[in-house]
């Protein structure tokens, strides 16, 4: 991997709530994003000198994660308390799709992309530990993250991958002929193959990034799958993976009760479909902290938390 580059800061954004976990664009260079109390909101004139305009668009009454627009002015939500929402941006009004697999909650949906035949793909990040506490998951590395998809006019999702590292951001290739999934607690991205030869394998496309990858994005075909680093490498936390289940599980339940701090170390990957890096972006001693997805808009890469009270707009690197 080529030296990082800076990831150069702009401005400072805030949206009136805790927790833009998740940050999508849409065609107009606006930005959707959820917040701690269950708001969707959208951000407008981010690229402007001006003050940004927020609106609230719909109130989740649960925690939304991961989002995907939909052409049709809808909005799917991975809310971590309520499992796989479709949102009406016009109307507000919230509907439960799935909320449940083979009878068991889903305690922790992530992210989720939409398919061309109308069929949605979705990640959980965890099954033992809910999102507050998912610190737990990283440290105790219990690896029951899932892919899960659910065919059109379903209420029943089916289980296409598990034993992932905290399942957490999701992205089609341009062909839609594999998905991409980052592995928060392994450092990696993972590729599930749709069609082809390899249909419904599993196989490794990025390993040993910088980071730990949160949410990922593409905002078009022919652009590049940016991935957010929500921390650095932890050395420590490597060698505590390789323990017993009885050491780890131990370290995660005082990991639980202890205040998390995030380091200063931000950063932001982009590759394309053959798992080439094409930008590797990082900032340390940054003041905006734990960086939890990445999208671009109005020429800009505008970066999401699930601490911060607001959004972060950097500059974006040219094209390669």
């Amino acid at each position: 991997m080529d030296r990082p580059a800076a990831l150069v800061p702009l401005k400072y954004v805030a949206v009136g709530g805790r927790g833009p976990e998740d940050v999508v664009a849409d065609a107009r260079g606006r930005v959707l994003t959820g917040v701690e109390d269950g708001r969707i909101l959208r951000i407008d004139g981010l690229a402007d000198d001006s003050p940004a305009r927020v609106e609230v668009l719909a109130e989740t009454g649960g925690r939304p994660l991961g989002l995907e627009l939909l052409p049709d002015d809808a909005l799917l939500v991975c809310d971590a308390e309520l499992g796989l929402l479709r949102v009406d941006l016009r109307e507000g009004i919230v509907r439960i799709l799935a909320d449940s697999v083979a009878g068991e909650r889903l305690r922790f949906c992530s992210n989720v992309v939409a398919l061309a035949d109308g069929s949605v793909c979705f990640t959980v990040s965890s099954r033992r530990y809910p999102l507050d506490q998912w610190i737990g998951d990283i440290v105790e590395h219990t690896g029951t993250g899932r892919l899960l998809r659910l065919a059109p006019g379903s209420e029943h999702p089916e289980v296409l991958l598990e034993g992932l590292q905290f399942a957490n951001g999701l992205a089609l290739s341009s062909d839609e002929s594999f998905l991409v999934v980052a592995e928060t607690g392994a450092r990696r991205l993972t590729r599930y193959w749709l069609s082809g030869p390899k249909a419904g394998q599993g196989e490794p496309f990025v390993e040993n990034l910088p980071g730990m990858p949160d949410n990922i994005w593409r905002g078009a075909p022919d652009g590049p799958v940016w991935v957010s680093l929500a921390g650095p490498r932890i050395p420590p936390l490597d060698l505590l993976h390789r323990a017993a289940p009885a050491v780890r599980a131990a370290a995660a339940r005082v990991a639980v009760r202890a205040p998390y701090r995030p380091t200063g170390t931000i950063g932001v990957l982009a590759v394309d479909d053959r798992g080439t890096v094409v930008h590797h972006l990082t900032r340390h001693r940054s003041g905006f902290r734990l960086v939890t997805s990445v999208c671009e808009a109005g020429g800009r890469l505008v970066l999401g938390s699930l601490r911060e009270r607001g959004v972060a707009v950097c500059e974006r690197p040219d094209p390669k």
